[in-house]
């Protein structure tokens, strides 16, 4: 196992380039089993998740091809697994995109119960529920081991499914199994993320035929056949927003490339209210963060997307903590979010925790506090990102353990914040 070592107390400056999105690459990986031929997969980001699933259509049966570095040639046509029970499976939160992907293909799956990051409940019955209105029957047995089972006897019809709550992979994994369904399917009170639109888009590239992805109702009429195609992955929003973040933190001033900016507004309105300055660059696909004067506190909602990200919720606590004055976070998305904190509070932080374990959570945050470099662990893969910005900015040595998280969603991390001037090592 490998540790992080940093050596914090300097600003970061200079220029990072952001890799493709994590979570579009999960979810276009497994979509690739609809495709009567090869895609060629571009963007794609050098993270343990993309390769755990890139494994696990190859002990499906298909055929993966590195092109270059982040470029792959995927034949899915040669997958005969329909029983997914690989390890693979049960250390990744995305692996239930193969139910939907399988429903529609193959018309049954037999799929390891995910795993991934553990903070709350995270159930999959609106997965489920969109799969029995197209005429899917499931199950879930198993006990230690669950297995989630979904098959239909006959062909999958289009159908209204209205999501009790927001979910991002419920819509995604529903989109994956409509896109074959006979008839329209609609989606209402859909998720919006970009990387849903991400997928709609692949999806519609290989013949499929689905409108309104991106906003709340999203319909998909379905097809018979899909091909292969040449697809280039969006860039990373959250990758994007952690380097924003990590810059700020530490009042640096930095160039971050390959961003989309509109995918990005709810972050940068924060880091603008706080006086952190964000600029759009002129090549449109750049943006200026500037935090080299100093910066006051904020209140931050978590919501679903346009809202602020959950996803960059425990980033977000170590920069309110680098603010002055105090600042509140309420996350609204998942509960029990808050695992990380006192790993942040052994450094001196002063971070208070309400509500804890309700969706209602949230943190009082006081800037100005002492902090000092200490030994910390990573619990998921955001806060795993939050440590590491935290360690950036305390004068000393610290060290971050459990990095399988981190690496679990982030592209080189070592070597882009080196980049940025960073004294980052793996030991």
């Amino acid at each position: 196992m490998s540790n992080f070592l940093i050596k914090g107390g300097r600003a970061l400056n200079g220029e990072v380039g952001i890799s493709g999105a994590k979570n579009s690459a999960v979810a276009i990986i497994p979509a690739t089993i609809l495709a009567d031929s090869p895609c060629i997969l571009e963007n794609i980001p050098n993270i343990s998740d993309v390769k755990a699933m890139f494994r696990i259509l190859e002990q499906m049966g298909a055929t993966v091809d590195q092109i270059d570095g982040t470029t792959y040639k995927v034949d899915a046509t040669t997958v005969n697994v329909t029983d997914v029970f690989f390890p693979e499976v049960g250390n990744m939160r995305a692996s239930y995109y193969l139910l939907g992907a399988l429903l529609a293909e193959k018309h049954v799956a037999n799929v390891l119960m995910p795993g991934g990051c553990e903070f709350g409940e995270r159930p999959i019955d609106q997965h489920l529920k969109g799969f029995k209105s197209l005429g899917a029957m499931f199950e879930v047995s198993g006990g230690l081991n669950p297995v989630i089972s979904v098959w239909a006897e006959k062909e999958l019809v289009g159908s209204y499914i209205y999501m009790d709550v927001v979910s991002v992979g419920a819509t995604m994994n529903i989109m994956l199994a409509a896109v074959k369904a006979e008839g329209v399917t609609t989606i209402e009170n859909a998720a919006r993320e970009p990387h849903i639109v991400d997928l709609a888009n692949f999806l519609n590239m290989m013949g499929a035929n689905i409108k309104g992805a991106g906003t709340s109702t999203i319909k998909i009429t379905g097809v018979q056949k899909m091909h292969g195609v040449v697809y280039s992955i969006i860039p990373d929003q959250i990758e994007a927003g952690t380097y924003m973040t990590a810059v700020a933190a530490t009042h640096g001033k930095a160039v971050i490339r390959n961003v989309i900016p509109k995918h990005l507004e709810s972050i940068a309105s924060k880091l603008l209210e706080m006086g952190i300055k964000v600029t759009v660059n002129s090549d449109g696909d750049s943006i200026t963060i500037d935090a080299t004067g100093k910066f006051r506190s904020c209140d931050v909602v978590t919501a679903p997307h346009p809202g602020f990200p959950t996803d960059m919720q425990p980033q977000f606590v170590v920069l309110l903590a680098m603010a002055e004055g105090a600042g509140i976070i309420r996350e609204q998305v998942w509960e029990s979010r808050f695992q990380y904190v006192e790993q942040l509070q052994k450094m001196g932080m002063n971070i208070s925790i309400k509500n804890v374990k309700t969706k209602d959570d949230f943190l009082l945050i006081q800037g100005g506090a002492e902090l000092k470099p200490c030994s910390l662990e990573a619990t998921d893969l955001r806060a795993g990102a939050a440590m590491i910005i935290a360690a950036l900015c305390v004068d000393g040595e610290s060290e971050i353990s459990n990095v399988k998280y981190i690496e679990r969603g982030y592209d080189c991390v070592i070597e882009k914040f080196q980049k940025l001037g960073a004294d980052i090592r793996r030991v």
